[in-house]
């Protein structure tokens, strides 16, 4: 049987979608188990279906789902497996997403927008989902939009480990691309020891994607500079941060971010001569075409495993971040 047994009652239950099996084949590794094998399919019509191979009934079921592109598909598919769980008699059931969809929909900028990241809250719920995880949210309020627990992971003890070994303090500096990412930066930069500058940009909120770098606020002349972010999407706010950072004098730009979402022209934008090193995490599968050379992936298994661990086992997720959680 592929689960785990605690004193003969509790059982643990994992299973993954289709967007990123590797990352749920790593988990499992980890946690020293195998994946439940479910029988996924996509009809001719578009329409998915999903069964499990074996008993659910009575465990505690960890539904992961990385959401890359096609994204409403791989939602849709977490939907119905969370659905077909509940019906199974599954005791607890927890959507495991890396990467919270829709998480940049997480409030009205202007009328008539809608509030996306409430609504896949909303969905998860309705489908019987008791529990969200999730790494490095977009923005830390949609952990208020599920009525139940939601574990907010971080993945930049993952990220500091490489870079304290990697680089050097001393001519260190940390970067936030934007206002929005300042108090995550804040945190990084008390946590390397290095000074904090920030990037103060505007967007057009009538062109999507589309960015104007305008000053920096911080020293970066002859230091290397740590971009963070949560997030590469098309990569434009990361290059035009990185060329601003190399116009000012910085000696190196190194780029670190949770999530590799990568879309049209990300894999192009993030090779330019101004970006020294990309270092991103595995919660979305990275095909060969957005590999490059500068591109460094550390893996995100390990955190997650040992989140899932603690919340089977009734112990503390919040003990695994300091506190920070």
């Amino acid at each position: 049987m592929s689960e785990i047994t605690v004193n003969g009652q509790k059982k643990l239950v994992l299973v993954t979608g289709r967007a990123h099996p590797k990352l749920a084949e790593d988990i499992a590794r980890e946690l020293d188990t195998e994946l439940v094998h479910t029988d996924t399919r996509t009809f001719a019509n578009g329409e998915i279906y999903a069964r499990y191979s074996e008993s659910v009934r009575g465990c505690d079921a960890f539904v992961i789902q990385s959401h890359t592109t096609p994204i409403n598909e791989w939602l849709m598919e977490q939907l119905i497996m969370v659905d077909a769980l509940k019906r199974a008699s599954a005791k607890r059931i927890t959507v495991v997403a890396p990467f919270y969809p829709y998480a940049r929909q997480d409030k009205k900028g202007r009328g008539r927008e809608p509030i996306s990241a409430r609504l896949v809250a909303d969905l998860y719920k309705a489908a019987g989902a008791d529990r969200i995880m999730s790494v490095d949210l977009h923005a830390a309020q949609i952990q208020g939009f599920f009525d139940g627990p939601v574990d907010h992971l971080f993945a930049m003890p993952v990220l500091l480990k490489y870079f304290k070994e990697k680089l050097d303090k001393d001519t260190l500096t940390v970067v936030s691309p934007d206002m929005g990412r300042v108090r995550v930066a804040d945190i990084w930069s008390d946590k390397l020891g290095a000074p904090l500058a920030i990037i103060h940009k505007r967007r057009d909120p009538r062109v999507a994607n589309k960015v104007s770098v305008h000053e920096i606020v911080g020293e970066v002349a002859g230091r290397t500079c740590l971009l963070v972010d949560d997030l590469i999407d098309t990569g434009g706010t990361i290059a035009k941060a990185a060329e601003a950072l190399k116009a000012a004098g910085a000696k190196n730009v190194v780029v670190a971010a949770t999530h590799a979402v990568f879309s049209h022209p990300a894999t192009e934008l993030l090779q330019a001569d101004f970006i020294d090193e990309v270092v991103v995490t595995d919660t979305l599968p990275l095909t060969a075409d957005k590999l490059f050379p500068k591109l460094t992936v550390l893996p995100i298994a390990p955190l997650i495993a040992g989140a899932i661990h603690e919340v089977f086992s009734d112990g503390s997720v919040t003990s695994m971040f300091d506190g920070a959680a």
